[in-house]
């Protein structure tokens, strides 16, 4: 078979597999030249998701007709003067978006300079069809109408019109949290769904696009090192979803989904959260443009770094500080929903006022006696009496609770913020009294914090106590299971357990860590062995020993189920207070929850 040169036509059929692979890809294109155009508002109209209609109209400088005829082929471009190609600082610079798009739909362009004539152009699937003067203000605005209509087999692929209508307003809103200085209107079937004025600083549209209640449980993050800054704001373990679509990763003001980037973000809420759960992320990463390649990807999702270490390392410590430094916060306050749980005991209706001349009281059962003591005759006297009640229940329905008076004085907020021990629910939770509110502690899950940190500590040199079983221990595993252990024996002596091999098929555990207390020694090897063998690969031994102490700390932490004295009940208080992270457990869910004073007073109507 000859090789043959391909049509223009089919080229652009071919590139625009790469770039609009559907309606949010295209919006992409437009609106990042819309940006990069200098808009200082832009303007965008969908309609069936994108399918069937996309429009973008901006302030920016416009095009002359000339201008608008070259934009309209492949590879041409105002963004790059030259061919240094690393210095590009614009959102676009390959010039295959509008040739692409317009070669796959019905694509309308209109533009005008400023002291110019409008001027308008339509392509249909890659045709010229009609172009002449158009009506409009300075700008540009483009419409794609009937994307994929020609090419059956590729829009066979998109999905319904609700699911690419939430990718358009997704890139829309990355789009606009990049450029706080740009303002944005979203329209979906005629419907404004979004719109942000120009001018905001970055933490403002980072608020105004996102979850209202991230700003109450989120963290500041300002980072500099060789050159690099990295700022924005991350949520607090215990602020979670169960996808990572709520991250939003820039880099020199391009919104991008990078590999690197996203390890490194689960590298540093590493045991901070379960492995199902991500964080609530903005990131935005100033890097010198000679330090970092955006063409690598034809979507510019993708960026590659001189030295990915070093953003790595600067994303990983510099966000495990900042997580450090908030350790002890916990999700702010319950739920609204939580709070609309709450039952209040419905007030029962009076029962009818006996008149004063009344011959019997209308509960005539109840035994009746006299107001101030005194027997009287009920068919001689004015019935003013009490009806005692006795609100005894039998004794086999009484409720468990704790005997231990809890007396002590609530201490200062800024002391002690989880406030003074004073019961204990259902063996499970720890209920305090604080300066400022109520606060509940699920036991279990705190101690699994404390016991982790006490574990990271032995890993980090401060050696963890051990506790040498009486008897040692053969616990059977497969060989490999075995090779992996034998492999970590010496770190895992660091963290109080001590292992050697003993046979092919088995090990020997001679110690546990003490803090464990008495655990079952065969569980706790096996979910060890698991851990090290279920991990990613690309894991050195100590990280994944990171992760294994998770598994550990389950194994000895205090049990629901368990009654705890006030003593022990304070001094767990006091432990959480000067933990770093103990504000979440192990998996990302809080440790404890504040009713503030104002909730309790609202629950009794007092507000």
């Amino acid at each position: 078979m000859s090789i043959r040169r391909l049509p223009e036509t089919l080229v652009n059929r071919i590139a625009a597999g790469e770039v609009v692979e559907r309606p949010a890809a295209a919006l992409k294109e437009l609106v990042e030249n819309a940006i990069d155009a200098g808009a200082s508002r832009i303007s965008v109209r969908i309609a069936e998701g994108g399918i069937s209609r996309l429009e973008v109209e901006d302030d920016g400088c416009g095009m002359t007709a000339a201008d608008m005829a070259l934009a309209l082929e492949r590879h041409a471009t105002s963004k790059l003067p030259d061919d240094a190609i690393e210095d590009v600082t614009t959102l676009g610079f390959r010039g295959e978006a509008l040739p692409s798009i317009a070669s796959v739909a019905r694509l309308t362009l209109d533009s005008r300079v400023a002291g110019g004539d409008g001027w308008r152009r339509v392509v249909d699937n890659g045709a010229l069809v009609a172009e002449g003067p158009a009506a409009l203000a300075k700008g540009t605005r483009v419409t794609v109408e009937d994307l994929f209509a020609r090419v059956p087999a590729r829009r066979k692929f998109l999905r319904s019109a609700r699911s690419e209508y939430a990718a358009c307003l997704d890139v829309v809103k990355r789009l606009a949290m990049a450029r706080p200085d740009v303002g944005f209107v979203v329209e979906h079937d005629g419907r404004r769904v979004l719109d942000v004025q120009g001018g905001q600083d970055q933490l403002s549209r980072v608020a105004a696009l996102t979850q209202r209640d991230l700003a109450a449980n989120s963290i500041g993050v300002d980072l500099d090192r060789g050159g690099v800054h990295i700022g924005g704001v991350i949520s607090l373990p215990t602020y979670n979803r169960g996808i990572a679509d709520h991250q939003y990763l820039f880099v020199n003001g391009r919104p991008v989904k990078d590999r690197l980037l996203v390890g490194a973000l689960r590298g540093a809420y590493a045991d901070l959260l379960a492995r199902d759960r991500h964080p609530v992320v903005a990131l935005f990463l100033e890097v010198p443009g000679g330090e970092v390649d955006v063409n690598v990807h034809p979507a510019k999702t993708e960026v590659r770094f001189r030295d990915p270490q070093l953003i790595r390392g600067m994303i990983v410590g510099g966000l495990r500080r900042a997580l450090d430094e908030h350790g002890f916060r916990s999700v702010q306050r319950p739920a609204e929903a939580a709070l609309a749980a709450w039952q209040q005991e419905p007030v029962a209706p009076a029962p009818p006022t006996p008149t004063l001349f009344a011959a019997h009281y209308p509960h005539p059962h109840a035994p009746a006696t006299h107001l101030f003591g005194a027997d009287t005759d009920p068919a001689t006297h004015a019935l003013v009496r009490d009806r005692t009640v006795d609100f005894a229940p039998p004794r086999d329905t009484l409720p468990m609770g704790r005997a231990e008076a809890a007396t002590a004085p609530v201490p200062h907020a800024d002391a002690h913020p989880l406030g003074i021990a004073r019961g204990q629910i259902a063996k499970t939770y720890i209920v305090a009294e604080a300066e400022d509110g109520l606060v509940i502690v699920d036991q279990h899950a705190a101690h699994e914090r404390l016991v982790l940190e006490q574990l990271r500590r032995g890993m980090s040199g401060q050696a963890v106590p051990s506790q040498g079983l009486l008897l040692p221990e053969v616990v059977e595993l497969d060989e490999p299971a075995c090779d992996r252990l034998g492999a970590a024996a010496a770190q895992l002596m660091a963290l109080g357990v001590e292992l050697e091999r003993f046979g092919p098929a088995a090990v020997m555990v001679r110690a546990t860590p003490a803090m464990l207390g008495a655990i079952d020694c065969t569980k706790l090897v096996t979910d060890i062995a698991d851990d090290l063998a279920g991990y990613d690969a690309a894991l050195g031994l100590n990280e994944k020993l990171e992760l294994v102490a998770a598994t550990m700390a389950c194994h000895g932490s205090v049990r629901a189920g368990r009654t705890l004295s006030v003593t022990e009940m304070n001094a767990l208080l006091r432990t959480m207070e000067v933990t770093p992270h103990s504000g979440q457990c192990n998996h990302g869910r809080p440790t404890w929850v504040k009713l503030a004073m104002d909730d309790v007073e609202k629950l009794f109507g007092r507000k």
